[in-house]
């Protein structure tokens, strides 16, 4: 073994988006790309020497060859130990939960989330801080910065380390302890839900589905659903990691989990459905005939929360990005409960949840989570659905229409426009942003705007400020539109549209969202001229 230092040059565009850094995994693989990366992170956390760090990734094209180069540089930097996922294999959430329990200076997440793998796809990694949460902007601008600078990094030259079965081993020095991946996060969901009444559950014949995606979570789920609860084998499909998560789009939508929407809301239908996406920390919910929008399950789950054992004494606070509905905000209201409205980005929440201000977190884009772990967390979300479904003894559609009829239903639905060319999505945004002083009083597609603004946060926590997340307007009917361009695509620019409008009679609940928020879609289009300015008929995916 020895220790080499590579001459290099700064590469451009690895700045991390909202998640770490995504491109295409060719782009990856390019000489130095990943290295110039780890190392720029090594930088910015002021080296890795005597650290202990958590390593570990979804499973997508790459994730081997990547974690086997992280593995060489961390002993090359002198790094204490790395605890690595059995295979390089760790969700999300269970890579944040190891890296609080192990009390780890931070890890590396390999992953681009729910965008789809292969080497013609996307492949990304991220650093997460000591807490288990995103590295926030004070550590990615550093991160960046070193990459427009950096002139070298170090390497260990050797043969590829064996990570495929429990144990320590040594590494230049470095201990490489190599864990399963997924018995800690099981110990973890044993300590918060009651898997007795979940046993209970599905011993009293409730059916359930739950669409992996050829992704990471099938390992977890099939643990915990099938083995530790006793759903019946088959519940849990395509749950074999693939690298190309079988030619699909791990996202967890009613577009991308088609089949498992199909089978919903068929004849023969399970009575409660769920997915999961690329790395585990995103969710989709399902019952029988129903779809539940991310914005009424964190509401819904906030209701309830109570229900599960890990969160009988009450809640603390509940926090959710701006995009997301404003349904959480009733909740909270009636149950006196703080409610934080923070940028989209979960490394925003870590504050919040580290300072005791909040247990639970939501965003639009299928993610739910709590204090458990600083991250999103699909299959504990799916966990606390069904000890809302055990104790209640209701269906899905009961539990959302009795919420309906408590706290008003806001309709809501997320369109985006994905790969729009850059200039074009920039130059939208910005006429836009030139509207936002003249909108209020005036009339829109018939709706009369009472504000108009970019969405601007004061964390409450240590007082730093994030500007320019979106742009939102109001209506004086209550309806919304949010304006957002997203951080997750590595292909042009992805345009997101909020939709949102409450209604409060109860006879009016039930009407398909897209229709009830028309008056609110032609609103957005007249505001942005997004068929005019992007070239596009319609959104690429509606949610």
């Amino acid at each position: 073994m020895e220790r080499k230092t590579i001459t290099t040059q700064p590469i451009e565009g690895q700045k991390p988006g909202t998640s770490g850094l995504r491109k295409k995994t060719k782009v990856f693989m390019k000489p130095h790309y990943l290295e110039n990366f780890v190392q720029a992170v090594w930088q910015a956390i002021d080296g890795v020497a005597g650290k202990t760090l958590v390593l570990g990734g979804d499973g997508r094209y790459f994730n081997d060859r990547a974690a086997q180069v992280i593995l060489r540089m961390a002993a090359a930097g002198g790094a204490r130990k790395v605890i690595v996922g059995q295979d390089a294999l760790l969700s999300t959430p269970a890579a944040s939960n190891l890296i609080r329990k192990r009390g780890a200076d931070g890890g590396l997440i390999m992953s681009a989330s729910h965008n789809p793998g292969g080497i013609h796809e996307d492949f990304g990694i991220k650093y997460n801080i000591a807490n288990g949460g995103p590295a926030p902007a004070e550590i990615t601008d550093k991160i960046y910065a070193a990459t427009e600078t950096l002139t070298s990094y170090d390497i260990l030259e050797t043969q590829d380390v064996d990570i495929s079965t429990p144990g320590s081993f040594d590494l230049a020095g470095m201990e490489v302890e190599v864990v399963d991946p997924v018995a800690d996060y099981l110990e973890l969901m044993s300590q918060l839900f009651d898997f007795n009444a979940l046993r209970g559950l599905f011993q009293s014949g409730f059916t359930m589905r739950f669409d992996a995606m050829h992704a990471i979570t099938g390992p977890y789920a099939t643990a915990v659903l099938e083995n530790a609860l006793g759903a019946a084998a088959g519940t849990v499909v395509n749950g074999t990691p693939s690298p190309d998560f079988g030619g699909g789009h791990p996202d967890p939508n009613p577009t991308w989990a088609k089949t498992l929407m199909d089978e919903m809301m068929g004849p023969d239908a399970p009575d409660f459905g769920a997915a999961s996406d690329g790395d585990g920390d995103r969710n989709m919910i399902v019952g029988r005939g129903i779809y539940v929008t991310p914005s009424d399950s964190l509401a819904v789950l906030a209701a309830n929360a109570h229900l599960a054992p890990g969160y009988s004494g009450g809640l603390k606070g509940v926090a959710r990005s701006m995009p997301t509905s404003r349904a959480l905000d009733r909740v909270a209201e009636a149950r006196g409960l703080a409610c934080y409205e923070t940028p989209t980005g979960w490394k925003f929440f870590g504050n919040l949840l580290d300072a005791g201000r909040a247990t639970l977190c939501g965003e639009e884009s299928a993610g739910t989570g709590s204090d458990h772990v600083r991250e999103k967390d699909g299959l504990w979300a799916v966990l606390l659905w069904l000890s809302v479904l055990a104790a209640s003894g209701k269906s899905v559609a009961d539990i959302l229409a009795a919420h309906w009829a408590e706290f008003g239903r806001n309709y809501y639905s997320r369109h985006d426009y994905e790969a729009v060319e850059s200039t074009a999505a920039e130059r939208l945004m910005q006429a836009l942003r030139d509207q936002l002083p003249d909108l209020p009083g005036q009339t829109v597609a018939g709706l009369t705007v009472a504000l108009a603004d970019e969405f601007a946060y004061d964390d409450p926590v240590d007082g730093s400020r994030a500007e320019g997340q979106g742009i939102r307007v109001m209506f004086d009917d209550g309806a919304r539109v949010v304006f957002r361009l997203s951080g997750t695509g590595t292909v042009g620019a992805t345009l997101r549209v909020y939709l949102e409008r409450l209604e409060n009679d109860p006879a009016l609940q039930q009407l398909d969202a897209q229709e009830a928020l028309a008056p609110v879609i032609a609103a957005a289009e007249a505001l942005a001229g997004i068929g005019e300015r992007t070239g596009r008929v319609g959104p690429d995916v509606m949610t």
